[in-house]
């Protein structure tokens, strides 16, 4: 019998490579049109933006909603469940921000890093990797 791929190796395989990962980013600030994608995801080329945007509907991330017929024109915007992924999109980013020695986003009001961290809504309360999490 086959074994389950872990929740991660199935995460990784509907989002798991750099330039479908930047689409999502891109796609977090609302809908646009693939023009504006290309523009938003600096160096991905046509072809590549066309396949990962396929990829993402078919996994049910991504809607396309046409907006013109002659010709073919769509625009995308992610589904309810890809938006769950602002939050890990902006840990990860964190963490690259603090592997890289780059500066990362700063509170508007103080100008403080701001710091990504987890969150227990039902607990109200702030949770360490490791120590609180049952399973990832």
């Amino acid at each position: 019998m086959a074994e389950q791929p872990s929740p991660l190796a199935a995460a990784l395989d509907a989002v798991g490579d750099r330039w479908t990962l930047l689409v999502v980013e891109a796609l977090l600030d609302g809908p646009r049109r693939f023009g504006d994608l290309q523009d938003a995801v600096a160096g991905i080329a046509p072809n590549v933006l066309t396949a990962r945007l396929r990829q993402l509907e078919a996994e049910a991330l991504v809607v396309a909603t046409p907006y013109s017929t002659r010709p073919p024109r769509v625009v995308y915007e992610l589904s309810a469940g890809a938006c769950e992924l602002a939050a890990p999109l902006r840990l990860l980013a964190d963490w690259g921000a603090r592997h890289r020695d780059a500066e990362g986003p700063r509170h508007g009001a103080c100008g403080t890093p701001i710091e990504a961290r987890l969150w227990c809504p039902t607990c109200e309360a702030p949770v360490t990797l490791g120590e609180d999490v049952v399973e990832l």
